[in-house]
């Protein structure tokens, strides 16, 4: 009982929540690079919330069904076709054993989420079922989906047929402005180069992927050029010798040495991870009492956002 995987497109990996409490043995978080998409699939699935589903970068994924069960596609607009007609994403659809789906290219996003009804049973490792191809961990074998694998899912003969409506569905840009809030050595960062960063655009470069996007604009310079490595947390910017911000995402390296001028909000950082090279991002400084209001505001948005249902 599961969905068969006949093309894996370009990046797809099986993820859950994320894997927390092992930065001691030097195992990264993983998880959803866009957690309110991710969010929205298990929600509107009526799964719980870290449920395992796939995040499958760019597109170009094939599955067929040998089961009967209920899927939900959220997150980058793309080409969603079961037996080769067009679906809506951010609603559950039904599927029978023998149906192929289709996740074509994306057309505005990158990462778009697949999600079964009740999740897809795989092992945990360390506690979690998120894949980091990095350290081999998670997923099915530590790897990316590959033709032939197969997504073990139990069957579900009921779902409601939720929806969000297409108004309250994220959009996706190709330029975005990400909060930052300020880190203990920001005092090492002028207020010249403090000002460069926050009035310049950056481009995103063809280095990007789910450890960190580096981005390409105006170099900054900071008084240190080094620091002795100490724990990275989750939207940290790193500034490295060539004055090129990176931030740091979900498979980010758990210590690092370079000189740090914030962290990225983490609402933000979903947006960021749905640029494509060639994007373009503004930094716009926040205190830390703004961003937990900003976090609070967001919760309270999404707890309010009505999931409609179709009736036959």
């Amino acid at each position: 009982m599961s969905l068969r995987v006949v093309q894996p497109g370009i990046l797809s990996l099986l993820q859950d929540g994320g894997r927390t409490g092992q930065h001691r043995i030097g195992l990264t978080n993983g998880g959803p690079l866009d957690r309110e998409a991710f969010d929205y699939c298990n929600l509107l699935l009526g799964n719980a919330k870290n449920c395992t589903a796939l995040e499958v970068s760019f597109g170009g994924l094939h599955l067929q069904a040998q089961v009967d069960t209920y899927i939900c596609v959220t997150g980058a607009r793309l080409p969603l076709r079961i037996n080769g007609k067009e679906q809506p994403q951010w609603e559950v659809l039904a599927v029978a054993a023998g149906d192929d789906i289709h996740l074509e290219f994306a057309q505005r996003g990158c990462r778009a989420y697949l999600g079964v009804a009740d999740g897809f049973v795989i092992p945990a490792s360390f506690g979690s079922t998120a894949t980091v191809m990095r350290e081999n961990i998670g997923g099915l074998r530590g790897d990316k989906l590959h033709a032939g694998d197969e997504l073990p899912c139990p069957v579900v003969t009921s779902r409601k047929n939720l929806y969000l409506a297409p108004e309250r569905q994220p959009h996706y840009s190709s330029e975005i402005t990400v909060r930052v809030i300020p880190g203990y050595q920001q005092h090492h960062f002028n207020r010249l180069q403090q000002r460069r960063f926050f009035s310049r655009p950056y481009t995103v470069s063809e280095r990007c992927d789910r450890m960190g996007y580096r981005l390409e604009g105006p170099a900054i310079e900071c008084d240190i050029e080094g620091i002795l490595s100490e724990g990275i947390c989750f939207g940290a910017i790193q500034i490295p010798a060539d004055g090129q911000p990176i931030v740091l995402l979900n498979d980010r390296q758990t210590i690092g040495g370079y000189p740090k001028i914030g962290s990225a909000l983490s609402l933000d950082t979903a947006r960021l991870a749905q640029l494509t090279p060639g994007g373009t991002v503004h930094f716009a400084p926040i205190t830390p009492h703004g961003a937990h209001n900003a976090l609070h505001l967001a919760q309270s948005f999404a707890r309010r956002q009505p999931l409609l249902e179709r009736h036959p």
